[in-house]
């Protein structure tokens, strides 16, 4: 095999299983677990790029210069990552004002801690963009028969592995049964 298509095959591989392990992760959902979110707007750029995944972790408090992910209003909207410029507290509880890197002004409502989906750890660039096209039915539909197609080729190298092995074996086993024909 040339060393082009093994290095594509490895790298085949490592995609799919990646992406199958993502989709795990985000189908099986666990307490205060880590979550992926794809950002989808230049508001925290040069930190944190148009479609990029934003690897995101609750935790029980949050500080100023932060970077959080909450989702507005009463915690159902669309996700948004932002940086917390000042932590506030009102009736006992605290609140966050917030500000994308990007943007002139802080964002228009203070946000809620039960609004916060977690603190920011890490960010993928552009891993983003291939999560949510493998979302689309066209991306899963390729995803499927890339892994059908790698699945069906180390089956062939299996059965080809299988078959030497068993002609070696035969060779083998036709030596002995020669050298046992000689002595006897």
């Amino acid at each position: 095999m040339k060393k082009s298509q093994k290095i594509f095959e490895a790298i085949s591989y490592g995609v799919v299983i990646f992406v199958a392990l993502v989709l795990v992760w985000f189908l099986i959902p666990v307490k205060n677990a880590p979550k992926l979110y794809t950002v989808l707007s230049g508001s925290m750029e040069p930190k944190i790029k148009v479609g990029s995944v934003a690897i995101v972790k609750p935790e029980q408090r949050y500080n100023v210069n932060d970077v959080i992910t909450y989702k507005a209003g009463t915690g159902k909207g669309i996700p948004t990552t932002h940086r917390v410029i000042e932590v506030r507290e009102e009736s006992g509880t605290p609140t966050f004002i917030t500000k994308g890197d990007a943007n002139n002004a802080v964002d228009g409502e203070p946000v809620a801690k039960e609004a916060v989906e977690g603190k920011v750890l890490f960010s993928v660039p552009y891993l983003g963009y291939l999560l949510s096209f493998v979302g689309t039915k066209q991306g899963l539909i390729i995803l499927v028969v890339i892994g059908t197609i790698i699945i069906y080729s180390e089956v062939m190298n299996i059965k080809k592995e299988v078959k030497v092995l068993w002609t070696k074996r035969k060779e083998l086993m036709t030596k002995k049964k020669k050298k046992n024909e000689k002595t006897a």
